[in-house]
């Protein structure tokens, strides 16, 4: 097939009516969690398949236990009618399946020609290296996609756009059956995204079974033959593509039923100064006009889908990324940061959601890792000497007053050995040192159990009281729900904001999806 044939853009085949990957009565279970609830789906060759649903309804499950990455409790998996057992991803690629997730899985310092033959036969030991740095399969693959940068080019020197590209030519390569692309235009922009959209539609063409996993609707709309949505771990909804309208996958990801709601809180504040004013802040495609207020003592919430700009509006407060335009006010004078330091000078302080990536030195002790920020707080008297002993029982109390459960070795072991949810409260307890008066905490609770995440929530309600203001971002709607205010996010913008009774999760949906 020739790269003519493939991105010619001509009238689609029609779908085959059997189905490539059958899932039937698919459960799966983490503790009291029912993640998916006997899911029955199925892809078919030749077709774009979308699937749609809130964060936590059960689409990440179902493409991880197709990958070989979880093992569902019960039900089956059938590839081309015969009942299949997928324990591993090497297992899912023999089968014919690609999995491309948003988090692309590539290696920076490789070309990417190398990249693209990672994994396959003809790209094992030293196959994969030519006279000119390329491999014919990988050649073959760019062809068909039409790639037009040099495959010899190391990937850190790609767009995000083009890494793409290379994850999918690897897919090719492996003569993959499904590819499964989750969430590939978040980062991408509408020049970009169209690219994109061709790709996946030209793979259809030619009896590739497309699953495209994306909360932009319209794009969904536009891209896809059936469409899937899911809600609390289960399918609400398949539809057609001349079923398909804007206002019944919202329906179907929201839901009619009622969902939790806001529980009773203290007065709405708006009597309280403000601390922190945001007005229409713009940083290239990720923050395309955002606003909002902060009062002394509050705790606000920030909902927002994948490429909302929840996260970079934390960054650029931050003084991590410096915006394009608008303006912020810190305590009624304006507000700028020139870099990280100068926003913790100022009283701001961002626990990020990388916690192991960006947050904690992992080699390092409990105490080290608490004090990163403020050793020079904590010199003796006219010296520039620290007391190790003085630091680690201050340290000790720090952590027991968090709730810190530390293992053998006390403040002094790695922090590594600890628990997912003891590193976040060494984390919070470190950027606390700083006596912040506006708090950032960039979904607070991920990879936590459920008690460490109700300490943690008590904790940043014991901080509001004090005057501290805080700002939540979270993708578990319901954990907002502790909000006084929520300001909700969709692609770059705010789009609403919601107190009193109507902080409910429906709301927060319906406004996502606006």
């Amino acid at each position: 097939m020739s790269a003519t044939e493939l991105v010619s853009g001509g009238p689609r085949r029609p779908v085959s009516a059997s189905a490539f990957v059958e899932v039937q009565a698919l459960t799966k279970t983490y503790g009291a969690i029912r993640a998916l609830k006997g899911v029955d789906i199925t892809f078919r060759r030749g077709e774009v398949h979308g699937l749609v649903g809130a964060n936590g309804a059960g689409k990440s499950t179902l493409v991880r236990s197709l990958a070989g990455l979880e093992q569902p409790d019960s039900g089956s998996i059938r590839i081309d009618g015969v009942e299949t057992h997928v324990p591993n991803p090497s297992a899912a690629t023999r089968l014919g399946l690609a999995f491309i997730h948003q988090e692309l899985n590539l290696v920076e310092t490789f070309t990417a020609s190398q990249n693209i033959m990672l994994g396959s036969h003809e790209g094992a030991a030293l196959a994969f290296r030519r006279v000119d740095g390329v491999h014919p399969a990988a050649r073959t693959a760019a062809e068909r996609l039409g790639i037009d940068f040099r495959l010899d080019r190391p990937v850190a020197r790609l767009t995000v756009h083009q890494k793409w590209l290379v994850s999918i030519a690897r897919a090719l390569v492996h003569d993959c059956q499904l590819i499964a692309m989750d969430e590939p235009t978040a980062s991408l922009d509408a020049n970009e995204s169209a690219r994109l959209l061709k790709v996946a539609r030209d793979l259809a063409s030619h009896d590739v079974a497309v699953l495209f996993i994306s909360h932009r609707l319209d794009e969904v709309l536009e891209l896809c033959d059936r469409v899937t949505a899911f809600r609390d771990g289960g399918v609400s909804a398949t539809l057609q593509r001349p079923e398909l309208t804007r206002q019944r996958l919202v329906e179907a990801i929201v839901g009619h039923e009622s969902a939790p709601s806001r529980p009773a809180r203290r007065d709405s504040g708006e009597d309280r100064p403000v601390v922190l004013e945001v007005s229409d802040v713009r940083r290239g495609r990720a923050l395309t006009g955002a606003t909002l207020q902060l009062r002394e003592g509050e705790l606000l919430g920030i909902a927002g889908l994948v490429g909302s700009g929840r996260t970079e509006l934390a960054r650029a407060i931050f003084g991590a990324d410096r915006i394009d335009s608008g303006a912020m006010r810190l305590f009624g004078r304006p507000y700028a940061p020139t870099s990280v330091a100068d926003a913790i000078r100022h009283g701001v302080a961002l626990v990020s959601e990388e916690r192991r990536a960006e947050g904690l030195f992992l080699d390092l002790s409990v105490t080290s890792n608490l004090y990163v920020n403020t050793w020079h707080k904590r010199r003796t008297r006219c010296t520039p000497f620290t007391s190790a002993r003085r630091a680690e029982r201050q340290a000790a109390e720090i952590a027991q007053e968090l709730g810190v459960v530390l293992r053998q070795g006390g403040v002094r072991q790695p922090i590594a050995g600890l628990s997912g949810g003891n590193q976040q409260k060494v984390l919070l307890g470190r950027w606390l040192q700083t006596e912040p008066a506006v708090l950032l905490l960039d979904e607070p609770t991920r990879g936590v159990d459920i008690g460490a995440r109700e300490e943690i929530y008590r904790r940043i309600r014991s901080l509001t009281r004090t005057g501290m203001s805080v700002i939540v971002i979270s993708s578990e709607f319901e954990e907002l729900l502790e909000c006084d205010r929520v300001v909700v996010m969709s692609a770059g913008s705010t789009v609403g904001e919601l107190t009193g009774a109507s902080i409910t999760v429906n709301d927060m949906l319906r406004l996502c999806y606006l």
